[in-house]
């Protein structure tokens, strides 16, 4: 066999570079051609090492795996005698060099499909449903197993992350955040050994591996039932919602999708790319890949050529449907061509004389479908397939391919409007599709128009709905626009442009008025749903162009829907294919089996040789709002009663959040100045919205640098630990009553009158102003002896001039400057009460001693009696 495509010569001329590429168990440089990205080089050396042709220091392009691969079919080729060395030779540098050019590549051998089932067999639902039993259970099992090994960590993370005793922390009566996570342990499945060796700091090795979907089972249909919706389309329907069954309507494309094959997966638009012989390159690249498929198999089979990348070629071409039909028509007839040619050499298959009859009609119809066409390539597939079919080695060569991963190891991605790729810096970058670009430019639309609908003006200058004008209205200024501008660049959204870094929260909280968190920040400022819509699309675009109004007639249906597209070039060249094509036809991820059955029955109705269908994969995050019922509390257990310990030392665990509360930037609070021991030392204070401590600052004159430094320090470590949660209480406990110098008499303090050290007069000062300790106040409280000037006591009716307590400069003159404060929340001290007979009466009508005296008269506070008593009835 003789082979003269030209490819390695090429292949010579692609540039290469060395790039650093990260494996499971290092770093490797892979020598690759420039042109391919990161993962297309790590899905190549995933097949390499699929192979078993691993060589990390080998410094041939993709470690030499592919020649290697290569080399071997070459070897297997001479010893079958199928070429000469020499041929082998160049055989094995034209694949190589194919392989090199992106044109073509490998995919890992096997059947399609598990099985065949009946739709008619009685039996047929049991086996149905038990398929669909075992991918739902691999499918929630790899759920379940993913939750529990989370959750057993989430029990380790809650002991790691408390202060206390290590006993209390595994104790989830006293930790309560090891207690929420045990809870959670046990609903995912966990058992009570499992948390309990998570809590000993266990954490779960579990090697937890992507979900590999087992292969899907045929079903044989009748059409006529299918298309009429009988019982067996919702049968059917329910097994095939996650992509477990496909439903074929002829005996031979359920056989051949069971059968074992080798496959390739072909880019179309790679061929075309090269710029020579269109035809020429494309049958050379089949017979290629024919043989190389042939002489991995030891036996005559199925072969499968995934003729891919059509529309990516052909979505600039006028007639893409026809254009498509003449390249599956030249690579189904080479394909048979070379096949014949093995036949001779190796073999043909076993059932040719069942099959040469079909052969030949299905011929026939495949010329008819190309009668007419004058292109060079139509030219030559009609030349091709005028040939009398061989004795061929295969039983069934198809043109359809389903393996993302081949796909990837070409580039090949997703058909939409949005092509994402990777830059020469190594940076993901997005862009209107190659392929639409060309089309839409071919139809003479306006490409930058299209972007702009597609991926936005990233700027709110002349935005619909909200605009610079509309936020200026609502306090924004020049500062915050500008900001919101540099984020609109690379954010996604709006609720991550409106929000904190981007807007500094004291502007969100003093200027807007509204808390950030509190919810979403231009719903929070009465923007409508319809204009924050409107101002999105104008911003992020739409993300697609099903809706662009400037789409040229002759490709606003290409535009609207390039996945459509691309599934009617699939149907067109399915007549070309002896393997049905079972793409699989994505649904909403909620669609019910009763929508499932009545698309398998429009599918029939069109004539579809198979049918696949898959709901698609829901959206991340939450899609339920559930309200917040508490688990019921459980009866205490009583216990038999234990001695009391003679002594028992309790430790509290607290579970703090870690995050900082900052400061407001302009805050209020009070200065004390005071002296100790004759040192001044003066307390500013710092304080929340709410008036709780937030920050201190402690100056003292003629003291030593080291001894002020040192306090300065000790103030703001004080400051840190109050930001983050620390209670006032404990430092108040833990610092009052210290002892040492300077000490003794306090003056210039109402409330404190002497101090053991500086720190007990500070944190007493603090203890009685913020959290009312007033058993930690010493000042005397003698009455005053002002020698017939009174008795020293303020008047309790007397306002109290509110600049006394509120600083001018914090409110701004939001004051009033005649503001006073009223005593009428402060209770005056009770008089003394004066009785003028102490000693208990009987009251002679009823006995009781409760005969108070009235003024003048005496009344029984028990039945109400006022006899006339004498004086000397009271003693």
């Amino acid at each position: 066999m003789r082979f003269q495509s030209g490819f390695a010569v090429r292949a010579e001329r692609v540039a290469m570079e060395t790039r650093a590429v990260e494996r499971p168990a290092s770093v490797q440089p892979v020598l690759a051609p420039a042109g391919w990205s990161d993962a297309q080089i790590e899905a190549w050396l995933d097949w390499v090492e699929a192979a078993g042709f691993a060589t990390p220091m080998s410094g041939d392009w993709l470690n030499g795996g592919v020649d290697a691969w290569v080399e071997r079919l070459a070897a297997t080729g001479v010893t079958e005698g199928v070429f000469d060395r020499a041929e082998s030779a160049v055989f094995a540098a034209e694949l190589s060099g194919a392989f090199k050019l992106g044109l073509a590549a490998p995919t890992g051998s096997g059947p399609v499909a598990a099985g065949v089932v009946d739709l008619n067999d009685p039996g047929s639902g049991a086996t149905l449903r038990t398929h669909s039993g075992k991918r739902a259970a691999a499918r929630l099992g790899a759920q379940a197993a993913q939750a529990l090994a989370e959750a057993l960590a989430g029990v380790a993370d809650a002991v790691d992350r408390c202060e206390g005793p290590r006993g209390d922390c595994g104790d989830p009566s006293r930790n309560p955040a090891l207690g929420r996570a045990a809870a959670l342990a046990r609903r995912c499945g966990a058992s009570d050994a499992d948390i309990l060796r998570a809590v000993d700091g266990e954490r779960p090795a579990m090697a937890l591996e992507p979900t590999v979907e087992g292969a899907p089972l045929v079903a044989m249909a009748d059409r006529t039932q299918i298309a009429a919706g009988a019982p067996e389309t919702l049968l059917a329907a329910e097994a095939a919602l996650d992509g477990g069954l496909i439903v074929a309507f002829d005996p031979r494309d359920a056989e051949t999708a069971t059968a074992a094959m080798g496959r390739a997966v072909i880019d179309l638009g790679a061929v075309l790319a090269l710029g020579g012989d269109a035809a020429a390159d494309l049958a050379g690249l089949t017979r290629l890949l024919t043989v190389a498929l042939d002489l991995q198999e030891a036996s005559p089979g199925v072969i499968a050529l995934g003729l891919d990348g059509l529309l990516e070629a052909l979505a600039a071409d006028d007639d893409r449907t026809a254009r498509a039909q003449t390249f599956a028509g030249l690579v189904a007839a080479t394909a048979a061509q070379t096949s014949a040619e093995l036949a001779s050499v190796r073999g043909l298959c076993p059932d040719w004389d069942d099959l040469k009859g079909a052969a030949a009609v299905t011929q026939t119809a495949r010329r008819d479908l190309l009668k007419g066409e004058t292109h060079p390539i139509a030219m030559a597939a009609s030349k091709a397939l005028a040939v009398a079919p061989k004795a061929r080695r295969h039983s069934a060569i198809g043109l359809f391919v389903e393996d993302a991963e081949a796909r990837l190891r070409l580039g090949l991605g997703r058909i939409a409007a949005v092509d994402v790729f990777q830059t020469a810096d190594g940076e993901i970058g997005r862009r209107l599709n190659p392929a639409l670009a060309a089309a839409l430019s071919a139809a003479g639309g306006d490409i930058e128009a299209a972007e702009r609908w597609t991926f936005g003006r990233r700027t709110l200058v002349e935005a619909p709905g909200i605009d610079h004008t509309a936020l200026r209205t609502l306090g924004f200024t020049d500062i915050e626009l500008a900001a919101i501008e540099n984020a609109l660049a690379w954010a996604e959204d709006f609720d991550t442009v409106f929000a904190a870094p981007v807007l500094d929260p004291g502007f969100i909280r003093d200027v807007l008025g509204v808390e950030d968190g509190d919810g979403l920040l231009l719903t929070l400022l009465g923007v409508s749903e319809e204009a924050e819509t409107a101002a999105t699309r104008w911003v992020f675009g739409h993300g697609d162009l099903s809706d662009w109004p400037e789409a040229p007639a002759s490709v606003a249906a290409l535009l609207a829907d390039p996945a459509a597209a691309a599934a009617n070039l699939r149907r067109a060249i399915e007549p070309f294919s002896d393997l049905a094509d079972i793409a699989v036809e994505p649904m909403d991820w909620r669609t019910t089996s009763a929508q499932a059955a009545r698309l398998l029955s429009q599918g029939a109705l069109d004539g579809r040789r198979a049918i696949r269908l898959s709901r698609t994969a829901p959206p991340a995050g939450p899609l339920l709002s559930l309200p917040n019922i508490e688990a019921a509390r459980a009866e205490p257990v009583r216990e038999a009663p234990r001695p009391a310990p003679t002594e028992r030392v309790v430790e509290r665990v607290i579970e703090r959040e870690r995050a900082r509360r900052k400061l407001p930037d302009r805050r209020k609070g009070y200065i004390q100045k005071a002296a100790v021991g004759g040192h001044k030392v003066y307390i500013h204070t710092g304080e929340y919205e709410d008036g709780e401590l937030g920050e201190i600052f402690i100056d003292m004159h003629k003291e030593g640098a080291a001894f002020r430094s040192l306090m300065n320090n000790f103030a703001i470590a004080i400051s840190i630990g109050l930001q983050y949660g620390v209670p006032l209480d404990e430092f108040v406990d833990a610092f009052v009553f210290t002892r040492f110098e300077p000490a003794g008499r306090v003056t210039g303090n109402d409330s404190i009158k002497s101090a053991t050290s500086i720190l007990d007069y500070i944190f007493r000062e603090l203890g009685v102003s913020y959290l009312d300790r007033n058993e930690l106040a010493n000042a005397g409280t003698d009455d005053l002896n002002a020698d017939g000037l009174g008795d020293g006591k303020p008047d309790a009716n007397a306002a109290v001039p509110a600049a006394r307590f509120i600083s001018k400069g914090f409110a701004r003159g939001s004051a009033p400057d005649n503001l006073v404060v009223l005593p009428f929340g402060k209770k005056a001290e009770p008089e003394p009460r004066h009785v003028a007979n102490s000693e208990a009466v009987a009251c002679p009508a009823c006995g009781d001693f409760s005969l108070q005296q009235r003024g003048a008269a005496w009344v029984c506070d028990t039945c109400g009696a006022a006899p006339a008593l004498k004086g000397g009835d009271q003693g």
